[in-house]
């Protein structure tokens, strides 16, 4: 998609640009006053996108999914332990990636530099079509809800306030990610620290009534009472309710050129933040059911507002507002990951070349984060966006898996790459086989609406063919490429980041054997980089 237009680089400038010192916005990487994405993501800022974009405000209102499958709350809390330890082993996989391939856009990245560039663009397609436009406005739709709650008590908020006020969050937090990353990553930190302190609240007065004696349900022969009869297919399903409840877990693989000192920053951040958030959902789950029987639990429409309203008091309204304080935290994390995909994809030269240009002052990658706001606005005002979530979310554990399998497969074909890290490669095979039962199971439970997802995806391969892999097109498409190119950076000041040719965390030598990995797919991208 990027064939036929010539990008300008950071080193040439508008004529109204002509006698400005860009030099300011370079990161201390760039060199000659050229821009580069800032690495201004430490190890707590981190921390705060891997917890920020997994706790989002599914613990709070309906963590039930894995329940009501589960059949018992022993087993229900054997799933979240489980499904944990199965995140953190696949976590541990794209550690491994991300410090072998240290480039943004994470599991796209990878699988197109290993399987080829159609897996890749499948991967981005399906990404850029459904996957992150309807969970972003899906979110935001949540937060409004919530915030609009108390001004309808007995009532639904009307559908047009819902929408309208979501669209106020997305626009907001889209202005504050393109004016800064900085600013962006404390909007992130303090909102991950809320939902921290909030679900930090509910353990501990989960732990006060166990200390009164209310934990019936946690004895073992009550904890294990069925309530429904067992079934392997509703275990199976009560493991994929608990595998997407820990959705976002490799959000942080998608910023990885941002990250300071990403070879410790990454494996350090995924170490710390996959067992929080396992402890957090087990003890969480544990304080619900000392206030509230299976039942209970299962017949409320937003747990954390019962149990705030059964033992909360007059403090009751802390339940709602930590839900929407986490929504919005959520919406910021998911803004800031995904736009960092469509910047990696528009570099590769699978989205319009104006999307891998950042402001020539603040660094950003405006034009991306635009497309990301502008998309998920467009899915607000759809009213099928659940049923596509449905659709597509079969496809997006499916690219988990082909991901660690991925793994494998460089093991293989490049066995001497340096790895700063390098896991046994049982961790891998654990997380297949795992990732293949759910998959088999979601299959056959669901045939339909998995079909219409590999379907939805499958569209991707012409587009694939005729945007990226078709290079002589008629010139008059190339001019109007170039003119809509050219006016996107007068739009909205940007330039093509500079490409460093050091890197203060790669040895001249790791390059040189990383060659390979790193080799563009069209020769067309290369020549408009020029």
């Amino acid at each position: 998609m990027a064939e036929g237009a010539r990008l300008r680089t950071s080193s040439e400038k508008l004529p109204e640009e002509q006698g400005q010192d860009t030099g300011s916005g370079s990161s201390s990487g760039g060199g000659g006053g050229g821009v580069a994405l800032k690495k201004e993501i430490g190890l707590v800022s981190a921390c705060g996108i891997i917890v920020g974009n997994i706790i989002g405000s599914g613990i709070f209102v309906s963590p039930k999914g894995v329940l009501e499958n589960a059949g018992s709350v022993g087993m229900a809390l054997i799933v979240w332990i489980v499904t944990g330890i199965i995140t953190a082993v696949g976590a541990l996989c794209y550690a491994e990636l991300g410090v072998t391939i240290p480039k943004s856009g994470g599991d796209y990245s990878y699988v197109k530099d290993i399987f080829g560039g159609l897996a890749g663009f499948l991967r981005l397609w399906i990404a850029v079509l459904v996957i992150y436009p309807t969970n972003q406005a899906v979110i935001a739709l949540t937060f409004s809800n919530y915030v609009l709650q108390p001004l309808f008590p007995t009532c639904f908020a009307p559908e047009s306030g819902l929408r309208l006020l979501a669209a106020v969050c997305l626009l907001l937090l889209t202005w504050i990610n393109c004016s800064s990353v900085r600013w962006a990553t404390r909007v992130q930190d303090v909102f991950t620290a809320g939902k921290l302190l909030a679900l930090g609240l509910i353990i501990i007065m989960g732990l006060v009534q166990i200390c009164k004696g209310e934990y019936f349900w946690l004895e073992p022969k009550n904890a294990f009472e069925n309530f429904q009869e067992p079934d392997i297919g509703l275990i199976a399903l009560a493991f994929l309710q608990g595998s997407f409840a820990y959705g976002g877990w490799n959000f942080l693989n998608y910023v990885t050129e941002e990250l300071v000192n990403p070879y410790k920053n990454l494996p350090r951040a995924i170490f710390i933040s996959i067992p929080l958030v396992t402890f957090v959902y087990v003890f969480a789950n544990i304080a619900y059911v000392t206030a509230m029987s299976p039942q209970e639990l299962l017949a409320s429409n937003a747990v954390a507002v019962t149990f705030g309203e059964k033992l909360l008091g007059v403090m009751a309204w802390i339940m709602p507002i930590s839900v929407a304080l986490s929504t919005f935290g959520g919406v910021n994390g998911s803004l800031f990951t995904s736009s960092r995909l469509f910047f990696a994809g528009a570099r590769e030269g699978h989205l319009p070349s104006v999307l891998a240009m950042i402001h020539i002052k603040r660094c950003t990658p405006i034009p991306a984060l635009l497309f990301t706001c502008l998309s998920t606005l467009l899915m607000l005002v759809t009213s099928d966006m659940y049923t596509l979530i449905n659709y597509v979310g079969f496809i997006n554990y499916l690219f988990y898996g082909v991901t660690v399998a991925g793994q494998i497969v460089l093991r293989w074909k490049q066995p001497d790459i340096p790895r700063p890290i390098k896991i046994n490669l049982i961790f891998p095979v654990i997380y297949l086989l795992f990732w293949a039962f759910l998959l088999v199971f979601s299959l056959w439970s669901e045939p339909i609406v998995c079909g219409i997802g590999l379907a939805i995806m499958l569209t991707g391969v012409p587009v694939y063919f005729l945007g990226v892999h078709w290079q002589n097109k008629p010139q008059c498409f190339n001019n109007f490429v170039d003119a809509m190119t050219r006016a996107g950076q007068k739009l909205c000041v940007v330039v093509y980041p500079q490409t460093d040719s050091k890197d203060d965390d790669v040895s001249e030598e790791t390059k040189e054997q990383r060659a390979p990995i790193y080799k563009p797919e069209s020769e067309a991208v290369d020549g408009a980089r020029a």
